[in-house]
Parts: structure tokens; C-alpha cells; sequence
């Protein structure tokens, strides 16, 4: 299980400028619908995006504090 301001904490070392909004699907804490907005996802295709939030996101999906997990990314306009 992973609360929401530890989800945001470890989305931020990756993305410091990210807006997340994070939607537990189930009460259980391990099954989530994200949408981040960063700067940093200038000129990547969605499934570089993907790539990039799942990498933030590895230590906690490998220790299973997150089982599910449906990513929306979108470009943070200025």
C-alpha cells in the first residue's frame, strides 16, 4: 500500500514541476488512475510518457506497494 503523498513524492523526484492528481480505484491502496502534467513531457510520444512514469514509479511497483496502476500524462502549458 502506498498513500497519495508518497505516490506524489516519488513522481516528483522524477517530475519536480508535475500537477498529480491520483484517484484510488478500489480502497485498497494499491490500485490507482494517475494523471501527471509536467514540462518534461515535451515532445515525447504517450508511450515515452508511460515509459517515463513507470520508471518513477519502479520502486514502488517492484515492492508491490502498487499492484494496478492506468497512467494519463499531459503537457504542462505555461
Amino acid at each position: 500500500m502506498i498513500d497519495d503523498a508518497s505516490m506524489t513524492a516519488l513522481i516528483r523526484r522524477s517530475f519536480p514541476d508535475a500537477q498529480v492528481e491520483i484517484w484510488d480505484r478500489t480502497g485498497t491502496m494499491d490500485h490507482f488512475d494517475v494523471l501527471i502534467r509536467s514540462k518534461l513531457f515535451a515532445g515525447k510520444s504517450p508511450l515515452d510518457r508511460h515509459r517515463m512514469v513507470e520508471k518513477a514509479l519502479a520502486e514502488a511497483r517492484a515492492d508491490g506497494r502498487i499492484h494496478a496502476l492506468a497512467i494519463r500524462t499531459e503537457l504542462l502549458e505555461t
